[in-house]
């Protein structure tokens, strides 16, 4: 019995371990969406803040991305807004900060704003550096592959929307044809965030089947 105990744990334990700091390091960057956005528009923007730690977040600042003007952000209970800005106006930096307690580990917020995109496609890298409670400073600046990659939205050519326009004047087909895209964008993101759980639930598999074998060869 011990030694198949032992067996098993040799096989099921590392197996166990990688695939926590899979889903731990898959879900842990801060992220801005949407992911791809249109030339000349006004977006609403969301940063999602999870914590990597075992204390709390803090404080956390964008920077606003070359040609992107961020033009109003959402209050959020808790947390104070503060901006940086260049000789003309325009916003450089802006950062919310905790007036209580912060994001406790195990938790993630969500902070919106709303940003005029370049009037040219172009790739907006939104660097990200996000406080600890113990001082530490966590910096979301390197390319998509690094260890803290910056969120990429992908600034693609297309007409300009507005927030103020009247949903009146859409057409019928234009509706639908929205309502086909929104659906595609849910599911590739549905799909995006379901891959750590497919791969872990694989990997298990895998490790049982080869922990059967193993039985059978001692046999």
């Amino acid at each position: 019995m011990k030694r198949t105990m032992k067996k098993i744990s040799k096989v099921f334990l590392p197996t166990i371990l990688s695939l926590f700091l899979f889903s731990t390091v898959a879900s842990a960057h801060v992220t801005v969406v949407p992911k791809t956005s249109t030339t000349g528009a006004w977006e609403t923007y969301t940063v999602k803040v999870p914590v990597e730690k075992e204390v709390a977040t803090t404080k956390i600042t964008i920077k606003a991305p070359a040609g992107v003007e961020i033009k109003s952000y959402q209050p959020v209970p808790g947390w104070k807004y503060s901006d940086e800005k260049d000789a003309n106006g325009i916003v450089k930096s802006f950062t919310f900060e905790a007036t209580g307690e912060g994001i406790l580990p195990g938790q993630f917020q969500s902070f919106t704003f709303v940003g005029k995109n370049p009037e040219n496609a172009t790739k907006a890298a939104w660097d990200a550096f996000q406080y600890y409670k113990d001082g530490s400073v966590v910096e979301w600046t390197k390319d998509e592959g690094a260890d803290t990659p910056h969120s990429i939205t992908d600034i693609v050519a297309g007409a300009a929307t507005d927030d103020h326009h009247d949903d009146t004047a859409k057409t019928d087909e234009t509706k639908k044809e929205e309502a086909k895209t929104a659906d595609v964008k849910t599911t590739a993101t549905d799909k995006s965030n379901s891959l750590p759980l497919i791969l872990s639930v694989v990997s298990v598999l895998l490790s049982l089947i080869a922990l059967v074998f193993a039985f059978r060869k001692k046999k």
